[in-house]
């Protein structure tokens, strides 16, 4: 058990991690808002693949280098390590004004981009300081980090154009600037105030180091990681046009609910690791796949109207037919009453609606036989998505999400306590990737069907892999572990 003094120092560098976390992550997503007011101002002239680019090349850099700077943390200890990050990546983020080409300033991305593995820094320099069943609560509140990309939505377009209203072609260039500047005070901020701590007796080479990710486990986890992270970090993105699209929002608002989606998503991950520590990871993983597969099968539903044959008018007897209107048709004496189209009052229905009318397809004087065709029947039904239900399923998926985040990484100092850097900058990798190839796939998914709704598709899909083979796996453990295994695996 931690001594009051010795957590009181933990706490210290858990709030100095956690603070600069949220400025590198607030760095990291800095191109969303800066590329896109760039273009739309006409001060760069980008094509769509060269935004796309832009956009992608941080995340890629801060995903691919979160195993080199996680060996590194193991190596060396989380205050050098992050010092170091924070003061070399705030260089590319004061040359960024002078860049005037493409390629200057996807160079200079590339190099700031490398804020993104401060994750794989905080992760095992925060894990090394606290027990064991302190771990869930510390990464969760560490992991709160995620939080910086709303401080870039919410802040940046504001700043933007609050600089360029004296100097419309280049106010944008004291962004930069700013955030550069943040970098360098909480560098420095780290050199005078944290307290270096490594593995004792870390006397393993990199490639011993390595060995960790033969494991099946890590994959795992990183597969779980691509999910909770990778797709959170996706539909960061592709929330907004998705909202535009269907729902013909305007910029500010679906901005504003891609923001709700986003915000909790990463403020309640120390609540998951808090349920984490309490409940067990492998619970908590349990329940956050498995409302991951309900939510998204209500979210791949799309925005759609269905029309299909219903209830048609047969003749009972055979017979001319002596009058036609759009509501009656008469054979002999006989009528038929003929069911008109009602207009559909309920434009935002929750559940779906449907409208049936018929249609007449005979004319006077023809001479028809028993149980022919009237007229014929017409059923519409109507499915709106309605925009609120929708909202508030993103928002509880994005929930879910963020509780999933921390149970991931509560795994990973229980089995494998000396390589928490290593397996965690991998694992953060694999979920970085999630978060730069996720786009690209709903991209695809949507050019391929011109539903909106496809990428959900892929979601509940890749959950519910991700559920059966989680599942899967215990049962194998168990069955080679059984019965005293079985009576202590929801405590791991």
């Amino acid at each position: 058990m931690k001594t009051t003094n010795s957590l009181s120092q933990s706490h210290k560098i858990l709030i100095l991690n956690t603070l600069a976390f949220t400025v590198c992550f607030a760095c990291w997503t800095l191109n969303g808002v800066l590329v896109t007011f760039l273009v739309d101002n006409g001060i760069f002239h980008w094509s769509v693949v060269q935004v796309g680019w832009l956009l992608g090349i941080p995340i890629l850099t801060g995903s691919i280098m979160r195993l080199p700077i996680g060996i590194l943390t193991d190596k060396y200890g989380g205050k050098y390590v992050f010092s170091l990050l924070l003061l070399l990546c705030s260089i590319p983020l004061f040359l960024l004004p002078y860049a005037h080409s493409f390629f200057m300033f996807a160079l200079l991305s590339f190099f700031f981009g490398m804020v993104g593995t401060s994750f794989a820094v905080g992760i095992g320099y925060t894990s090394i300081w606290y027990p064991k069943e302190w771990q869930g609560r510390a990464l969760g509140i560490f992991g709160m980090g995620n939080a910086g990309a709303a401080i870039t939505t919410f802040l940046a377009p504001s700043l933007l154009n609050h600089f360029s209203v004296d100097d419309p072609q280049n106010g944008w260039k004291i962004l930069p600037v700013i955030y550069a500047i943040s970098l360098l005070v909480i560098g420095v901020a780290f050199l005078i105030f944290a307290k270096n701590k490594k593995i004792e007796n870390n006397t393993k080479s990199v490639s011993q180091m390595l060995g960790s990710l033969k494991s099946a486990r890590v994959w795992r986890f990183g597969a779980y990681y691509f999910l909770v992270f990778g797709c959170f970090v996706a539909y960061s993105q592709w929330l907004l046009p998705n909202f535009m699209n269907v729902y013909q929002t305007s910029l500010v608002m679906g901005g504003l609910f891609a923001t709700l989606f986003s915000l909790p998503s990463g403020v309640i991950r120390a609540f998951g690791g808090y349920l984490s520590d309490k409940f067990g990871a492998r619970k908590v993983m349990y329940w956050v796949l498995s409302s991951s597969v309900i939510l998204s099968a209500l979210l791949m539903i799309p925005k759609m109207e269905i029309t299909t044959t219903g209830p048609g008018v047969l003749a009972t007897k055979k017979g001319t037919i002596t009058a036609v209107s759009n509501d009656n048709i008469k054979i002999g004496k006989t009528d038929f009453a003929v069911a008109q189209k009602k207009e559909n009052l309920n434009e935002s229905a929750i559940f779906p609606t449907s409208t049936s009318w018929q249609q007449v397809v005979v004319e006077q004087n023809q001479t028809v036989k028993k149980k022919e065709l009237l007229a014929k029947g017409i059923t519409v039904i109507k499915f709106d998505a309605n925009m609120w239900v929708f909202l508030v399923l993103v928002i509880l998926i994005g929930i879910s999400w963020g509780i999933g985040k921390a149970a991931v990484y509560k795994h990973i100092p229980e089995y494998f306590p000396t390589e928490v850097g290593v397996v965690g900058g991998m694992v953060g990798m694999i979920g970085g990737l999630g978060g730069f190839f996720g786009p690209i796939i709903f991209g695809y998914l949507l050019t391929a069907t011109g539903i909106w709704s496809s990428s959900w598709i892929f979601i509940l899909i890749f959950s519910a892999i991700c559920l059966i083979w989680m599942h899967f796996t215990i049962l194998n453990i168990m069955k080679e572990k059984s019965p005293i295994f079985a009576k202590v695996i929801d405590t791991q």
